[in-house]
């Protein structure tokens, strides 16, 4: 297992999400962290993934609405009408639901916006944030997750977070906190769906 160490300026933190406690329905805090970062699951999440991981595989290039941010030899992003993909309905939902928790609004103020990030072996996401618009929060579902295939890293200020992540759970964070993706170590693809949340 990776265990990230601090450096001069800050330290650095591990959070594991997979465990023997399964992710809750509703948001809760991630313990450590001066930014506002939750965690939530998603029922039935196993065979949503496996129905969500089948339509992604056999999807081609042209399938993709539009794809976007050209790094690292992949596109990071891929935009697809969420009808394409029934499957990912329960998910966007209950995005909604825990976003509405955490902000305390109304699931039906909120709207959700969001794509897929597709890592093949030996890729990985960079440093961004989503704080273009109007996001109020931001997100990251996970659907295929293969042992050692990166961590979520936050950066908190001095502080940086490393969330090792766990298929059908949701990590909901601020929109303008910096965060990247390690480098998946796999043989396997790793798929998520990421997420911002904005007002109706």
């Amino acid at each position: 297992m990776k265990k990230p160490i601090a450096d001069a300026q800050g330290t650095t933190k591990r959070i594991a999400l997979c465990g023997s406690e399964s992710a809750p329905a509703r948001p809760s805090r991630v313990g450590w962290s001066n930014a506002d970062i939750h965690r939530c699951g998603l029922a039935d999440a196993e065979r949503i993934n496996t129905a969500i991981a089948a339509a992604v595989s056999g999807m081609r290039e042209d399938d993709f609405e539009r794809r976007t941010h050209f790094i690292g030899g992949r596109f990071e992003n891929l935009y697809i009408e969420r009808t394409r993909i029934p499957a990912v309905l329960p998910v966007l939902d209950q995005a909604l639901a825990c976003a509405g928790l955490v902000l305390g609004r109304a699931p039906g103020t909120l709207r959700c916006g969001f794509w897929l990030n597709l890592t093949g072996p030996g890729q990985s996401t960079s440093e961004h944030t989503h704080d273009e618009h109007d996001e109020m929060l931001s997100g990251v579902y996970y659907v295929a997750i293969p042992p050692d295939s990166g961590d979520l890293i936050l950066y908190d200020g001095p502080s940086t977070i490393h969330i090792e992540p766990c298929a059908g759970t949701f990590i909901f964070f601020p929109p303008h906190l910096p965060h990247a993706v390690e480098t998946n170590r796999s043989a396997l693809p790793r798929l998520s769906i990421g997420i911002n949340i904005g007002p109706r």
